[in-house]
Formats: C-alpha cells, structure tokens, sequence
C-alpha cells in the first residue's frame, strides 16, 4: 500500500478513506423498494396511516358539535305531507280571493273584476274565469257587468284565511322580519302551514320572545 502511495507516510491516514469507500459500494448495491411497497401499517390497529386518518376524522365530526343528521320521514309521511300541499294549491286561489273580495267590500261596500285584477296583480280576463269557478264552488254571487259578493261559505273562507295571515305576519314580525317583507311572505306562507304550525306561531307571539 505504501509503495504505492508514497506520499501516505502511515497506514493510519488511510483508514478514514476505506470507510468511505464501504459505505459507497454498500449504499450504491442496496436494493430500492418498489413504489407503493413503503407503507407503513400500524400495528396497534392493523391498519394504514391514511385509513387511521380517515377513522380519526369521521369520529371528530361527529363529535364537532353539528349533532347528526334529523332522520329522513318515512315514504308514507312524505306522501302525506305532498298530498297536503297539493290540497293546499287547490285551495290557495279561492282564498286569496275570498279574503281580496272580502276586503274590498269591507272598504267600498261592493268587489268590481277591475278592483280585484289590480290587488291580485292579474288580468282582467283571469278574474272573470276565477270568479266563474268560485261561482260554481258556492263561494260567491256574481252578474255581469255587477258587483261580485261573498255567500256565507265564502265568508267563513275569508274569515279563515284573514286570521291565518294575521297569525303568520305577526310571528314573521316577532322574529323581526320587516313589514313589508313579512307581509309578502305571509301570502305565501298562510296557505302551507299546518293548523299545529299556526298554534304554535300564535304561542310564541303571546310569549313576547
């Protein structure tokens, strides 16, 4: 070693340079591991670090104070509660024009098909094929070219409906919804609300929450 390197005057000074040359050849000859081959698994759980993960965050969520989902009703609650609305469709119209004709009458004395198509906001020819059809249901009185009138059912139905309005306006009103908007949303509001609703409604406004 020494005659070959002469300039190296002891074996020692040649020691750190064998080591390096070890760990060369040793890490150059080591095997690479295959992609994907390198997961570690854990095994307290026998599980990876991502499926860990995944467990460890669905538990957190549940616990994060949002509380789980409200159950989904049943098929026969959710046809009950389509059939209602479908029924309350069918009704909404007679209604709002029971309740238009009835304060029409409460501040003029008489109900006139223009007087009616501009609170409605509709056409002329509408309130007279709306009018027929309340007509022929019993719910009002009606010529041509003369004033329209509620009969007695038509009055009940405007009654109803007055109140319903009252009732959902004043709990909108409560939770601080402006006039105008309150009043706007009550008319759609009033017509879909199940009589426990507006009970409920009419209890929270007497409470002064």
């Amino acid at each position: 070693m020494l005659q070959r390197y002469p300039q190296v005057k002891h074996l020692s000074t040649l020691e750190p340079l064998a080591t390096l040359w070890v760990m060369g050849n040793t890490s150059s000859r080591a095997p690479r591991s295959k992609p994907g081959s390198a997961k570690r698994v854990n095994t307290a759980s026998g599980s990876t670090p991502s499926r860990a993960a995944s467990a460890s965050g669905s538990a957190s969520g549940s616990a994060s104070g949002y509380g789980p989902s409200p159950a989904v009703p049943s098929a026969v609650v959710q046809a009950a509660a389509h059939a209602r609305t479908r029924r309350a469709r069918a009704t909404e119209i007679a209604e709002d024009y029971s309740e238009i004709i009835a304060d029409l009458i409460a501040e003029s004395g008489e109900a006139r098909v223009v007087d009616i198509a501009r609170r409605i906001g509709v056409t002329h020819v509408t309130v007279v094929r709306t009018v027929s059809r309340l007509q022929r249901d019993g719910l009002v009185t009606a010529k041509p070219y003369r004033a329209i009138f509620l009969t007695e059912a038509g009055e009940k139905l405007a009654t109803k409906s007055r109140e319903r309005h009252r009732t959902v306006v004043e709990f909108l009103l409560a939770l601080g919804v402006p006039a105008a908007a309150a009043h706007a949303d009550a008319e759609g509001i009033e017509h879909h609300v199940s009589s426990q609703t507006l009970a409920a409604f009419e209890r929270f406004v007497r409470s002064g929450r």
